[in-house]
């Protein structure tokens, strides 16, 4: 598939990087040389300087042979503008990176696609709206909720009261029947590796494991666990960015006591003039006895979207060791995700990472409806729609050949979330989610086309 990226910034870059490994066609555009000669420097892949919204440029990249046109620079006008240049040029699918969000909440009244933009995407939209997802499901590390939260992928590190640990897949299926939850992948501790679980597969204290739940499979699952159920109802955040406005705003909404500091003045007294339900503190959030004085011992959750990793990081270590029970770091740099996790931090966020999910789908065979990579895990999860043409319909699951580097973890049927075994047969019309390491993933996209 021939991809062009507009916008080699970080969003950019990680774009290419990604889509590299999986041997594409990239082609990156822009106007910085500096950042194009390290894109071209680290990746395998074709580089152009000039004005992404030049007709010329465009043509240069061959834009008329393009499946996707992605544009990710760091101005949301240039972006729209050239999705609609490129789609007029012959591209088949454009996506555009856009930071305001009315242009997402009224895009059914403008129709964007009327102009050839195929998708808006908000890096920041889409981390408060993890973070809002995090806070709902508090007792996991990392969540993703697919139809509109039928089927759930939750993960968590089960410690020694779990009452599964020690027993292999088949024999906790046994002891604990009927329930609403099957593991998915598992990361040994202190490891790299992602296992597929299989029936012998033996969860071990310590494990990262993620699993898929239908409804109710989350409370069962908090249970079994070992975890103590609290509601959190106190949140404070560090950093009045729009990731830390929008989800300041959306807490409000949902009720929740919001404390929200912010060093910058100016910057402080607009979100006080746009938050009148949420308390803004004009502050340096690393100051401690700043937190100490605002109460942070009292928080249930503490996040930290400023625009540095480092603070967010240290932040959220200095909110745990104050009995702070939920600790949300937002990190730009992706080699943080190993040692921020080992050191107590309950969930890192990127938007680079999350805006890649939302784009990857596109580059998937096969009737992709949703795709995620799990956090510092090598597995994607995918979520395919049945049609009559798929292959997965000719037999039931454990007829298949489907490889073992893959597995079947949920199915959505007439609106219901099902986890299916081994006798379930999938039929035209459902939607399958399937976690699979990324050897796997072509064979798996043959059972869908």
């Amino acid at each position: 598939m021939k991809i062009i990226i507009a916008g080699a910034g970080e969003v950019g870059f990680h774009l290419a990087k990604l889509l590299s490994y999986e041997s594409q066609e990239i082609t990156l555009i822009d106007i910085d040389k500096n950042s194009l000669a390290y894109a071209s420097d680290h990746l395998d892949i074709r580089v152009i300087r000039g004005d992404v919204t030049s007709i010329a440029i465009l043509k240069d990249a061959r834009i008329d042979t393009a499946a996707l046109f992605i544009a990710v620079t760091s101005s949301e006008t240039t972006n729209i503008t050239a999705c609609v240049l490129a789609k007029q040029l012959g591209a088949k699918q454009t996506i555009a990176r856009i930071s305001n969000s009315e242009f997402l909440n009224e895009d059914d009244d403008v129709g964007f696609t009327k102009f050839g933009i195929d998708e808006l995407i908000s890096p920041e939209i889409l981390a408060a709206a993890e973070i809002g997802l995090l806070l709902n499901q508090y007792g996991f590390n990392d969540t993703f909720e697919f139809e509109e939260g039928k089927l759930k992928m939750l993960s968590l590190r089960l410690s020694r009261t779990a009452s599964f640990v020690g027993k292999t897949v088949r024999e906790a299926a046994e002891v604990f029947p009927e329930l609403h939850f099957v593991p998915i992948a598992i990361q040994r501790f202190g490891t790299q590796y992602t296992i597929i679980p299989r029936g012998d597969t033996e969860f071990k204290e310590g494990d990262k494991v993620v699993f898929m739940t239908s409804k109710g499979g989350d409370e069962e699952l908090f249970q079994l666990s070992g975890k103590v159920k609290a509601e959190l109802k106190n949140i404070m955040i560090l950093g009045g960015s729009k990731i830390g406005y929008k989800t300041a705003k959306e807490l409000c909404e949902s009720k929740f006591k919001v404390k929200l500091i912010e060093k910058d003045s100016e910057v402080a007294f607009e979100c006080a003039d746009d938050l009148p339900n949420a308390l803004v503190i004009n502050g340096d959030g690393r100051n401690v006895e700043l937190l100490d004085e605002e109460n942070i011992s009292d928080m249930d959750a503490f996040i930290s979207v400023t625009g540095n990793s480092e603070t967010n990081i240290m932040s959220c270590l200095v909110a745990k060791s104050k009995g702070v029970k939920k600790t949300i770091a937002l990190v730009e740099n992706m080699d943080y995700y190993q040692l921020s996790q080992s050191i107590g931090i309950d969930t890192l966020i990127n938007k680079k990472l999350l805006a890649a999910n939302n784009i990857f789908r596109y580059i998937r065979r096969g009737e992709v409806l949703a795709m995620t990579k799990l956090t510092n895990m090598n597995a994607e999860l995918l979520e395919f729609e049945v049609t009559s043409r798929s292959k997965i319909t000719q037999k039931k699951i454990k007829d298949l050949d489907f490889p073992r580097s893959a597995i079947i973890g949920g199915v959505v049927r007439n609106d219901i979330g099902l986890i299916p075994l081994g006798d379930f047969k999938i039929e035209m019309g459902d939607k399958v989610v399937v976690c699979c390491l990324p050897r796997s993933i072509t064979k798996v996209e043959r059972f869908f086309f």
